[in-house]
């Protein structure tokens, strides 16, 4: 019996400074990263194909980008914010990027290329917003 709650305090003591350490590092990892965000507005009528999307095209894009890309996410709306409200985007793909004149020089001579493959996927214009992450 002593010896299963000896076991038991060590399992916990290690599980909450695995935790606790976690937490610390949470952003510390993206700090001083371009993130380029690709956020795709809700409109009554439009229509989004996310299995394309995160098939397809991410993978795509974030091939073109080779090892300045550091991670990308795919996130879908699900929701407003504010109850009864309308949906403000149906998706939002977002490149974290080490330099920002290297995604450009990567996207640039295929920019017609990735802007082909929109209609694979969806009929709305995305709204591009390009930020520095600070913590």
């Amino acid at each position: 019996m002593k010896k299963s709650l000896i076991v038991s305090l060590v399992l916990l003591v290690a599980y909450y400074s695995s935790f606790c350490q976690s937490k610390q590092n949470v952003g510390n990892s993206e700090k001083g990263l371009t993130k380029v965000s690709v956020m795709y507005p809700y409109t009554d009528g439009k229509t989004f194909n996310m299995e394309y999307y995160e098939s397809k095209h991410m993978p795509m894009v974030a091939k073109l980008l080779g090892l300045n890309l550091v991670k990308y996410t795919i996130e879908k709306g699900i929701s407003s914010g504010i109850p009864n409200q309308p949906l403000p985007f149906m998706a939002i793909g977002t490149f974290y990027v080490k330099s920002l004149s290297d995604y450009q020089s990567a996207i640039g001579p295929h920019r017609d290329a990735v802007r082909a493959d929109f209609p694979n996927y969806t009929n709305i214009t995305p709204i591009i917003l390009v930020s520095e992450v600070v913590k």
